[in-house]
């Protein structure tokens, strides 16, 4: 199902085409390094790369028999070079190719997940900017707290993504390293230069030091790193789910003409996109788990990580780039009423001033713990019966000593709550 939503150029990176096109090109520029140092003829360089390609049609077929991926592959290569192939390959082991490729890959889906959550930023952005001063109750545990902006709740998900992005930019550095040094990690039969040189070209920095393969605490990292991108994602699809309840209705998902939420219930509109997000970044965690168990392999190498790899990493970086294109249509499209925030607001009669009232009678010289109990005894009236919570404060004869009619009102103004936005707005960088 993801498959046929995941955009063309995230899963062309992890098609067989363009991993071959890698593997062809990583041996094609380790001849062009061993051509400089001597250790094979240039002009063998020169046919080697004019005529080297590869079908991957055959390349299966001739896997079907060999049972090794590489080994298909270079025959394949010379099928279409003829005798200089002798010089493909030269004192190089297979995960020299697998390994410097696979992190090229991961470095193409990376930056491709970058430009998706720059979208992801500036969606945020603008809603944020939209709704700066758009007041509405703020929740802790689940229960009405104190006011706040939707735009307040938006720009928090903004700094969260310009986190992530800095995770997902140091995470892509981190995986960015290639390594060709033979079978062991030794430069045995291949020089350093051929390493230099293959990643240069690249655009990777090689391996400071390897066994026969990169290090898989790398490719965890990364790994994690995307899950921790879909638990920001899951955290806010989640919030926009609790706004959608219907007790609540403060913004929605956008419901498209036609569109259906039931089956059995024609009245249904439900956050099914945001549903499906939460629902995803499960599978990301797990994947992320199954790159940690890859971290330690036997010695200087066992394929245990191998299968896994296949699986988890095309399918985590398919998965991030579906959930962020899905959600930043959320947001551009999520339907925001002011309306019923304010409504939400009024629900509890005003009890969401209370430590308005608390802090101002002890400005005016009572105990904190008597003006906490004079606020909590009318507090407790309104949740039990509902009465308006300034009317009751207003009867109480300790509270009216302190504080005028005038003055009572004013701390019922949800414009307090406003104050230091811009300043918040200032320092999240959404001025």
């Amino acid at each position: 199902m993801i498959a046929r939503y995941t955009r063309p150029a995230m899963g062309r990176i992890f098609e067989d085409e363009n991993k071959l096109r890698i593997w062809l090109e990583v041996e094609l520029l380790a001849c062009e390094a061993q051509a400089e140092l001597g250790s094979i003829p240039i002009s063998a360089a020169e046919t080697i790369r004019a005529k080297a390609n590869f079908d991957v049609h055959r390349v299966l077929e001739i896997e079907q028999e060999t049972k090794h991926d590489m080994i298909a592959f270079l025959t394949n290569v010379g099928e279409f070079v003829g005798p200089e192939s002798r010089f493909i390959h030269l004192g190089m082991t297979s995960s020299d190719v697998l390994d410097t490729s696979l992190a090229l890959q991961m470095k193409q889906a990376g930056e491709l997940l970058l430009d998706d959550w720059g979208a992801l930023k500036q969606a945020l952005a603008t809603r944020a900017k939209e709704f700066k001063y758009t007041v509405m109750i703020g929740r802790t545990h689940g229960i009405h707290a104190e006011p706040i902006t939707f735009g307040l709740k938006l720009a928090l998900w903004y700094a969260e993504v310009c986190r992530n992005i800095e995770r997902l930019t140091s995470a892509i550095s981190t995986i960015a390293v290639g390594k060709i040094s033979g079978a062991v990690g030794t430069y045995q039969h291949v020089d350093p230069f051929v390493e230099r040189y293959v990643c240069e070209k690249l655009g990777l920095q090689p391996s400071p030091v390897a066994t026969q393969v990169l290090q898989r605490d790398r490719h965890a990292e990364y790994m994690n790193t995307l899950a921790l991108l879909g638990c920001s994602l899951e955290k806010f699809a989640t919030e926009i789910r609790h706004l959608q309840k219907t007790e609540v209705l403060e913004a929605e998902e956008f419901f498209s003409k036609g569109q259906k939420g039931s089956s059995a219930m024609p009245h249904k509109r439900n956050p099914i996109t945001c549903e499906r997000i939460a629902g995803l970044s499960r599978v990301l965690r797990g994947n992320a788990l199954a790159a940690m168990e890859n971290v330690a392999l036997w010695h200087e190498r066992d394929i245990t990580h191998s299968s896994v790899e296949r699986i988890i990493i095309p399918d985590s970086c398919a998965l991030l780039d579906y959930m962020t294109t899905q959600f930043t249509k959320v947001i551009e499209q999520l339907l925001v009423y002011p309306g019923r925030m304010q409504w939400n607001l009024n629900a509890t009669h005003g009890l969401v001033f209370s430590q308005e009232v608390l802090l101002a009678l002890t400005k005016k010289g009572m105990k904190r713990e008597d003006a906490y109990r004079i606020v909590q005894e009318q507090a407790m009236k309104v949740w039990q019966n509902a009465s308006d919570f300034k009317t009751l404060l207003q009867s109480s004869a300790e509270v009216k000593k302190l504080l005028s009619s005038d003055e009572l009102d004013a701390l019922f103004d949800p414009k307090r709550s406003l104050k230091q936005v811009d300043y918040i707005f200032d320092r999240v960088g959404l001025s």
